[in-house]
């Protein structure tokens, strides 16, 4: 009772919206977003002098989601770790895939990678627990390193925010956040196992912590292995070859996944630290018929022997983080450094195949295995600072922020030259209360950015006779150069909560620097069959975006809507040429980036309507428009971009039993309409209904309570194809159907 009073004095407000939480939850960074007012919460606690209880007309109570939805003017969405656990795919971002406005690529059953409102790749933003995500996210077949099993909360963030996260989060935010450090001291821990039909896939997770007094420590190992995916189909076409799969199985698409994590803190009275340290480790197969020129040479005997073998060509990857988290609160002052060492190591494997003038044989002399077709070595140092101050009615956020990467490369096959680069950047964000309805919020920012380009040489000749060869023959795939970036973005949003309704509005500018491979990419993608070309002289992409927000929420509705408008400047994407290239390649068509204005537009819809303390209705929906306005694409559209598209659903929660609590069932039908707006070479994808259901309960056993959750995806086998999937140019169709059982258990 205490902390609904503390709450609405910091606020007062009349009919506010606000949550009922434990101080420790505030002090943990419930809520990143909201560390101050987190920390006035613990200030109150810790003065000598209650503040003076006030007596409200009206009080509604709901949860902290909802109260930091209305208090920021961007369009955001919160998970927690139950709809995580309900909606659990083989990847994080297919858990997040039902929430509007967010769409993956898909790269098989273990590995995929997000777009938010159509924008992926390095116009994304990803961060864990406070430090940008590093790893080679530019290729449509790099899926996200991050272990699902130990994301507890997540803010996705709707539309441009580098005001406050800089350069890549143009597009959006995916900002993962581990578990609460344990509340009292003692020893516990959680248990996790799963089961997949489609792809035979076994797995789980378990950790265990230990609290004493204001120390902690806490581990975590995951583990899954899982073998080839099936799709409701016996054949596909791939590049006009024909290919058989043997029981459906899309061949050499196995994997697996190690996992582990730890951390050990300390919690004080105003000083906190937490030093963390994880390893996800995978090794997973490429379809086997869909890379470089395999489907014509692929031992199919060899490949359908085992649906769980891994055979070339295949990818490994190993990403390690060193992340350490301080924070120290004194008067109406909360300031926070976060400091991280990333390392990211990742292998394509593959059968080594001559290409243009590369030797028939592979050199005995070279200092790479035979099969090593790529290696990517990237290391991240990075720092962010910020410090909080609650002045009257202003929330002032002063903050900074550096990195440096070095990224080393390796392999007989070359794409991207190495190169390190640095950042830095400074931001104010100011939160001023008008009045109790109405909030304004002002953000300014400075980044400066420099990439340093290393220059690259063949190791094998252009000439046909190699022994002739002079040393102007080994030609350069990358000359070295440098390129410095300045940024100056701003942002100005507004917020209008009167009762049950929620308004909101954002205007401002963003910005992305080019990366390396934008910059200097040179040579073959197997995966697509095309050369691709960089432009070093390409310019930082810069959009303007208005946000709009419309909420409301009472007894038996929770509606929301959330349009955008969004032009970029100079957008960057692959513009394809009427150029062969002769040299590396079996005449690959050759793709040029480039620079185009862009205009986009579009929105998200949610509403569930609770019809009686058992049964809901919710309908979720999303639309993206994007037109590029000038280069040689104009009047296209830009690529991935997700269809029109929406979710149907009705969940029945019945009464819980003696020996079952929270029991619950759910049924998805998802709706996805033709997409026409393509940019060659896409392909027209047809429209698809897709039903889903999901149950669960959690059930007492021996006196002690296992979650279980039960999925069924695609029950009705439907062969359909995704506009955003990685494979959608060879035909495949998304996996068929899969029933998933999941057991959980705390102690």
């Amino acid at each position: 009772m205490i902390q609904v009073v503390l709450l609405l004095s910091t606020l007062n407000l009349p009919g506010i919206v606000i949550a009922i939480h434990p101080v420790r939850m505030a002090l943990q960074e419930i809520a990143p977003s909201n560390n101050f007012s987190a920390y006035v919460i613990q200030n109150h606690f810790q003065s000598d002098t209650l503040p003076e209880t006030q007596e409200l007309e009206e009080v509604v109570v709901v949860d902290q989601a909802e109260m930091i939805r209305r208090e920021e003017p961007n369009s955001m969405e919160l998970v927690r770790q139950d709809f995580i656990r309900e909606n659990r795919g083989g990847s994080l971002m297919k858990s997040l895939e039902r929430i509007p406005g967010v769409s993956i690529i898909g790269i098989g059953s273990g590995a995929s990678k997000p777009l938010i409102r159509g924008l992926g790749f390095n116009q994304v933003m990803v961060v864990e627990n406070g430090i940008k995500h590093e790893g080679q996210q530019w290729g449509a077949d790099h899926g996200l390193e991050v272990d699902q099993f130990a994301a507890d909360q997540i803010k996705i963030i709707k539309g441009p925010v580098s005001f406050k996260y800089g350069s890549d989060a143009i597009g959006g935010v995916i900002d993962i956040r581990e578990k609460l450090a344990p509340a009292e001291d003692g020893l516990g821990g959680s248990i996790e196992l799963g089961a997949r039909s489609n792809n035979a896939w076994l797995g789980g997770s378990a950790n265990v912590f230990y609290r004493k007094n204001n120390w902690f420590a806490e581990g975590r190992l995951t583990v899954a292995d899982y073998g080839d995916f099936r799709v409701p189909t016996d054949s596909v076409f791939v590049y006009d070859f024909g290919v058989a799969l043997h029981e459906g199985q899309v061949r050499n698409s196995a994997g697996q996944e190690l996992d582990f994590s730890t951390r050990v803190g300390f919690l004080g009275k105003n000083f906190r630290n937490t030093l963390g340290m994880s390893r996800v480790s995978t090794k997973a197969g490429f379809f086997a018929n869909a890379h470089g020129l395999e489907p014509r040479q692929v031992d199919t005997e060899l490949h359908d022997r085992s649906s769980r073998d891994m055979l070339l060509p295949f990818q490994e990857v190993a990403h390690t983080k060193v992340i350490n988290k301080s924070s120290y609160a004194s008067g109406k002052s909360f300031t926070q450094l976060d400091l991280g060492y990333q390392r990211n190591d990742r292998k394509e494997w593959s059968q080594y195949v001559n290409h243009g003038y590369m030797p028939a044989i592979y050199p005995t002399e070279m200092t790479f295995p035979a099969d090593l077709e790529r290696a990517f070595d990237k290391e991240v140092f990075s720092a962010n600072l910020k410090n909080e101050l609650f002045l009257d009615r202003h929330e002032l956020a002063l903050g900074a922020s550096l990195e440096y990467q070095h990224n080393d490369i390796g392999g007989w096959g070359f794409l991207i030259p190495a190169f390190e680069q640095y950042s830095y950047g400074f931001f104010v964000i100011d939160k001023f209360k008008l009045t109790p309805l109405w909030q304004v919020m002002a953000a300014l920012r400075y980044d400066h950015s420099q990439i340093r380009v290393e220059e690259h040489q063949d190791w094998f000749p252009s000439v046909e006779n190699a022994s002739r060869a002079t040393a102007d023959d080994y030609l350069f795939r990358a000359e070295k150069f440098q390129r410095e970036f300045n940024s100056l973005v701003w942002s100005v949003g507004v917020n209008y909560t009167p009762g049950d309704l929620a308004f909101k509005a954002n205007l401002g500018t963003s910005f992305r620097m080019p990366i390396a491979k934008e910059l200097a990419a040179n040579g073959v993608n197997y995966h697509y069959f095309r050369y691709e070309r960089g432009n070093a002289y390409l310019d930082p992409e810069r959009s303007l975006q208005l946000d709009f927000g419309a909420e409301l929420i009472n007894e038996k509705w929770l509606l929301s809507f959330s349009p955008f408008v969004n032009y970029f400047s100079n957008y960057i994407y692959l513009n394809p040429t009427a150029e062969m290239d002769l040299l590396y390649g079996a005449g690959n068509q050759v793709f040029n980036y480039t620079q185009a204005e862009v205009f986009r537009y579009g929105a998200e819809l949610s509403a569930m309507y609770q019809l009686n303390e058992k049964l809901s209705f919710e309908l979720l929906g999303e639309y993206v428009y994007n037109e590029q306005m000038s280069g040689d694409k104009q009047g296209f559209t830009l690529p991935f971009s997700p269809p029109p598209s929406g979710i149907i659903n009705a969940t029945y929660k019945p009464l819980a039993e003696s020996y079952f609590s929270n029991p619950y069932f759910a049924i998805d039908l998802r709706a996805t309409a033709r997409q026409e707006n393509i940019v060659p070479p896409e392909k027209v994808t047809p429209g698809s209904q897709v039903l889903n259901l999901r149950a669960g309960a959690a059930v007492t056993l021996f006196g002690q309570q296992i979650q279980t959750d039960l999925q069924v995806q695609n029950l009705f086998n439907t062969h359909y194809l995704n506009h955003t999937s990685f494979y959608r140019l060879i035909n495949l169709p998304e996996a068929g159907r899969n029933i998933t059982l999941a057991f959980s258990l705390e102690f």
